[in-house]
């Protein structure tokens, strides 16, 4: 199973932790963590590389695992995107959990 936890302080996405295989096919052909994959990827791509901020991002592909978290101190607007941007990760996320309810798990810590 994919587990996914967002991490938040008061109001603010702080960033999330990805880590598991969700079971649903046989690695290389599973749906599931695809989707996973290229949403996470997504976000850090458009976090990074076009907004040009620098969050944390650590991949261990040995546990399947993936640890990505905002800068702090960020300028209104750019605060707002990455906001809007990790608030729609998690809805993603959360539908692929309501279509795949044993393969993935979303939480809030």
């Amino acid at each position: 199973m994919t587990n996914v936890t967002f991490h938040t302080v008061e109001d603010r996405i702080i960033g999330f932790d990805a880590q598991g295989h969700s079971g649903y096919g046989e690695e290389g052909e599973d749906i599931v963590c695809a989707a996973v994959t290229s949403a996470v990827r997504l976000v850090e791509a458009t976090v990074n590389d076009v907004m040009g901020l620098c969050a944390s991002v650590k991949v261990d592909q040995q546990t399947a695992a993936i640890s990505f978290r905002l800068p702090g101190g960020l300028a209104p607007t750019a605060e707002s995107t990455c906001q809007n941007l990790m608030t729609g990760l998690m809805v993603y996320l959360a539908q692929l959990h309501d279509e795949y309810p044993e393969h993935i798990e979303v939480m809030e810590a």
